[in-house]
């Protein structure tokens, strides 16, 4: 390698995000994108003037991928390493493109790389792909942009985005053993009402006589269940998709996160897990500096459950009737007196980021704490279920066989 000095031409993003362009001499790139970063400026684009490469889009025809939010947590924390390490956006977005695995976040990367190259700004691009980058995303990248500490906002959404991974992970582990059992459950009583009552019946059909009443209700619903199976199959299906549709209306969604907040046993864990992740959202955008009637706008769009969207969008009036935030959350059961008590200190100390990364921290620990109490509440209830529900199936049976002397007589 030649330690001559080059010439390179450079597009910068300042500080008021203006865009700039201009040239500088230096032995390599890495050297103008370390001056030009010390300098307060973010790096788009810098290309040495007497090669002019130009790289071609490739489309990847094809299936979609789903994007997962891991994928996008790694993708937030390399990007933040090499902004940090000197390499210019486009570049880092390049090596990112190429060393994805998933065809359809790799087209993602190249569109918003393309639109950087081009002299859009990364949040504006990333803005292009809202089911990918949300608008808790974009907001505080543009929020770093502004503020020249891109890379420091990347590991924040990075950590971020890698907690909800976690908070999901938990609540799926505390689900899955249930859905299973719950399943086999089905499957069992399926089994046994479709091929061994049948038996039974034929068995006492062939006897005669009077056959009790909770063995005649049981052949009853086998009968039935064995002639019209796929009716009540396709029953259900229509029903799962009617639920569906019904959940995705605003009325319909209302009622269902209202009563996922209220449920007997699952509603405490609900309630947890939304507000870790209301707290941990605004703490991280107001640490970003985002202001604050934007950040609950954010929040409020990604909360998750239609009430506490709908206590953030009173909280959002009552700011900008100059009222504090803590106070009109007060007004609502979804946050818990502690909440609200924490949020209040961290306003009048100043401190409202550092109180709500707390109040996130705590309720995790909560959210641990509760699906640890969930699952060995709920192991032991589903082997009682399964043995109420098979016991009581097989009991039903054999009641006959106590009069099977006297039908042989």
């Amino acid at each position: 390698m030649s330690n001559a000095t080059l010439t390179f031409e450079y597009k910068v993003r300042d500080r008021a995000g203006a865009m700039q362009t201009g040239q500088m001499e230096a032995s390599s790139s890495a050297a103008v994108a370390k001056t030009l970063r010390d300098k307060g400026f973010v790096p788009l684009k810098i290309a040495e003037r007497q090669i002019g490469s130009l790289e071609k889009e490739v489309k990847l025809p094809g299936m979609k991928k789903r994007v997962k939010p891991k994928e996008i947590a790694v993708f937030s924390r390399q990007l933040a390493t090499m902004v940090n390490s000197g390499l210019t956006l486009v570049r880092a977005l390049t090596v990112l493109q190429e060393q994805s695995q998933n065809p359809t976040f790799a087209q993602i990367i190249a569109d918003v790389r393309t639109r950087v190259e081009q002299g859009s700004s990364l949040s504006a691009s990333l803005a292009n792909h809202p089911k990918i980058f949300g608008n808790l995303y974009t907001a505080m990248v543009q929020a770093g942009e502004v503020g020249g500490a891109l890379d420091e906002t990347l590991i924040r959404l990075a950590d971020t985005l890698e907690a909800g991974v976690r908070l999901r992970s938990k609540v799926k582990s505390a689900m899955a053993y249930p859905v299973m059992v719950f399943g086999l459950v089905i499957l069992i009583t399926s089994a046994m009402l479709l091929f061994i009552v049948p038996i039974f019946s034929r068995l006492y059909a062939d006897l005669g006589g009077e056959l009790p009443a909770p063995t005649k209700m049981l052949v009853i619903v086998s009968s039935l269940l064995g002639k019209w199976w796929w009716l009540m199959g396709l029953s259900t299906v229509a029903g799962v998709i009617a639920f569906k549709r019904w959940v995705k209306t605003p009325a319909g969604r209302a009622k269902w996160d209202r009563f996922k907040l209220h449920a007997p046993i699952f509603g405490k864990l609900v309630q947890k897990v939304a507000i870790s992740r209301f707290s941990r959202t605004m703490s991280v955008l107001s640490r970003t500096g985002v202001p604050v009637l934007q950040a609950l706008d954010i929040v409020a769009t990604t909360a998750g459950n239609a009430m506490v969207t709908e206590a953030l969008r009173d909280v959002q009036e009552s700011v900008k009737r100059g009222e504090s935030l803590a106070g009109p959350l007060s007004r609502h059961e979804v946050f818990p007196p502690m909440v609200t008590h924490m949020m209040a200190v961290g306003e009048e100390t100043g401190a409202l980021d550092a109180m709500l990364g707390k109040v996130a921290d705590f309720y995790d620990q909560e959210v641990d704490s509760a699906v640890g109490a969930l699952t060995s509440l709920i192991e032991p209830l589903l082997i009682v279920v399964m043995a109420v529900v098979v016991g009581g199936i097989m009991i039903c049976l054999y009641l006959p066989m106590f009069n099977v002397a006297n039908l042989i007589q």
